[in-house]
């Protein structure tokens, strides 16, 4: 039994994390300030003796003694990251710098979740992990994206000059149960407003291109990571590399909700990329990974959450 501490573990993908790890039989501490978290991601975790809830901010240092940890803490979506941006690149800076810290101290091996995000708008498609993408450094998306960058740039300065054992992945656009259902991406985004039968939002022509990967697929890919010798640092791209255009998207969403809705177009949001796609050579080489859940068979599953749960 391994002692882990998730940072961001009561969002999204933190709760899946933390619920595959205590299933894998770990002791695991959630970190979370519960600013896009909720108690309710966890709730079927809360009365486990092999979990600990710390409701703590990660720009400010925390003390624990641990094994390994997943540095997850960051708002992902661009409502929320966009919301304070200030706030978004000190926890994506000085949480990388704490938690990298607290590795340091305790010799954990500790994951940095960075982001397809780091490749900006790309001019090489698909994405390979070698590609230093194009990103604008004072645009709206910036604190996200220069923020999860710099982020990468820590890890490796503590892997060099510290020796601190760390992994980086690079997670691709990503759906699933526990999604906030107004969080602004562009999945839940189109499920809502299907199940409501509300207008459909497409932004631009709906041309540009997205690869979607389901929850379960990532955390496979985070934890075979993880569990990869301390010569394999990264970083590797987990997502899938099936390619779908936003309005590709939204057609299925109406055809598996059998949704009364009607597609509207609005002006596309800025720095919004036009293409996103990995290429997960190295994941499947290094990690024996690759996705096994198809965007249809991931849509029907995240419908039925939607439908319980708005």
């Amino acid at each position: 039994m391994k002692r882990i501490l998730v940072s961001g573990g009561a969002g999204f993908i933190g709760s899946h994390l933390c619920m595959r790890l205590i299933d894998e039989g770990h002791y695991v501490i959630c970190l979370d300030n519960l600013f896009t978290g909720s108690m309710r991601n966890i709730s079927s975790l809360i009365e486990s003796e092999r979990f600990e809830f710390v409701n703590h901010d990660v720009t400010l240092p925390y003390h624990t003694e641990v094994d390994e940890i997943y540095n997850l803490a960051c708002p992902a979506s661009p409502i929320h990251y966009q919301y304070d941006a200030i706030k978004t690149i000190k926890t994506s800076v000085l949480g990388a710098m704490n938690m990298l810290g607290l590795a340091l101290r305790q010799n954990a091996k500790i994951l940095q979740a960075s982001t397809s995000e780091i490749y900006g708008d790309p001019i090489i498609h698909p994405q390979p992990e070698s590609y230093w993408g194009n990103v604008n450094p004072i645009g709206f998306r910036s604190c996200y994206d220069e923020g999860k960058r710099c982020a990468e740039t820590l890890f490796m300065d503590y892997y060099r000059q510290n020796h601190v054992r760390i992994k980086i992945i690079r997670i691709f656009n990503t759906y699933g149960p526990r999604m906030l259902p107004d969080d602004g991406r562009v999945v839940s985004n189109l499920i809502v407003q299907a199940l409501q039968n509300n207008d459909i939002t497409i932004y631009g022509t709906g041309g540009q291109t997205r690869s979607f990967q389901y929850i379960d697929d990532l955390i496979e890919g985070m934890i075979r990571m993880m569990n990869t010798g301390d010569d394999f640092i990264g970083p590797v791209n987990i997502g899938n590399p099936h390619e779908f255009s936003i309005l590709e998207l939204a057609e299925k969403v109406i055809k598996l909700t059998h949704s009364q809705s009607n597609i509207v177009f609005k002006p596309l949001p800025h720095d919004d990329p036009k293409q996103r796609k990995p290429d997960i050579t190295l994941a499947m080489e290094k990690l024996n990974w690759k996705p096994t859940v198809e965007l249809d068979e991931g849509l029907v599953h995240m419908i039925d959450f939607f439908k319980n749960n708005l």
